[in-house]
């Protein structure tokens, strides 16, 4: 045990934050991969303690893990844009209190993978037009996708995060399917989770735009949400196939209904609690137009960008309570 706590060094800041690096200073000094962590609906900084001090004792010469603090407990029924807002001037002020970083990774919870996918649309820079035009080596070809906060982007990792909302059959397991369940459930979700159960049931309506959630599948006058996930080298999509009660498969996997995959429970001995996983190419725009399944249009539009990209999506069992450090893994 103590050999464990030598291993990381970590603080509370007086904002709250978490900060976790390697104890060695030969080590932290040379980590220059700042790692995001975003908690869910209703979550701390502290629900990441675990799963943070895990990564650095993995890589303590690479990493740097800041355990967002900004949107936390009560904080997160405000909505995904203004916690977005409020993770992106976080994020802006540990680069600036750390300018050995060069590379920039986002693991987030839940609501907080909607939350991630808000900020980083406000802290892409698109790429210099000297770099789009000369893009024969491989420095120009990194820069040439943007950065994200001036830093390189390397993963962008959702954790059962409704993608598509929560809206929707099967979308929150717990109303059992049941249409009526669900459909007063999209009525009476604000006075439960404000503005942040209006953008999941997709039933906000800022001034006459669509909804957030649909905003976020394309570039949105200044935000660029789709450019900044193109930015990052991959993108993973792990969602829960069992006792998540909160958040569908579908949604957090971004399939369509025809699309789940069939799978049995498996003792993988890497990855013991992924029981799927999927390696998945860019789609066309017409390729993903040929669906014709009766869901909602706006639930086969937002597949059909977000799956624009190549990004890898995996079913887990069980994973969420093992990350967190809240069960035996």
């Amino acid at each position: 045990m103590e050999e464990e706590k030598k291993v990381c060094a970590s603080e509370s800041a007086v904002d709250g934050s978490r900060d976790v690096w390697s104890s060695e200073p030969s080590l932290a000094s040379s980590a220059d991969h700042l790692v995001v962590m975003v908690n869910g609906i209703l979550g701390r900084e502290t629900d990441w303690k675990y799963a943070a001090e895990k990564f650095v004792r993995e890589l303590p010469d690479k990493v740097f893990v800041h355990c967002s603090e900004r949107n936390v407990s009560m904080l997160t029924l405000d909505g995904v844009d203004v916690m977005g807002g409020r993770l992106a001037e976080e994020v802006l002020e540990v680069i600036k209190s750390k300018p050995n970083m060069r590379k920039i990774s986002f693991v987030a919870h839940s609501v907080g993978g909607l939350v991630a996918r808000y900020a980083i649309g406000r802290l892409y820079r698109p790429p210099e037009k000297g770099s789009m035009a000369d893009s024969c080596n491989e420095e120009s070809k990194e820069s040439s996708v943007g950065t994200i906060g001036g830093l390189e982007a390397m993963n962008f990792i959702a954790v059962a995060a409704p993608h598509l909302g929560s809206r929707g059959n099967k979308q929150v397991p717990f109303l059992l399917g049941v249409p009526a369940f669900e459909k007063v459930a999209s009525c009476v979700i604000h006075f439960i989770f404000r503005r942040t159960g209006r953008h999941l049931f997709l039933t906000d309506d800022d001034e006459g735009k669509p909804p957030l959630l649909k905003r976020m599948v394309q570039d949105y006058g200044d935000l660029y949400f789709m450019s900044a996930l193109r930015a990052f080298k991959r993108r993973f999509a792990y969602s829960n196939v069992d006792y998540d009660h909160i958040v569908g498969w579908r949604t957090s996997s971004i399939r369509r209904q025809s699309e789940l995959a069939n799978w049995k429970d498996t003792n993988n001995e890497k990855y013991p609690h992924v029981v799927y996983e999927e390696h998945c190419k860019a789609c066309s725009d017409a390729e993903q137009c040929d669906s014709t399944e009766g869901n909602s249009y706006d639930k086969i539009e937002a597949v059909r960008f977000l799956t624009r990209m190549n990004t890898c999506r995996g079913a887990c069992y069980r994973l969420i309570s093992c990350i967190l450090g809240k069960s035996r893994c």
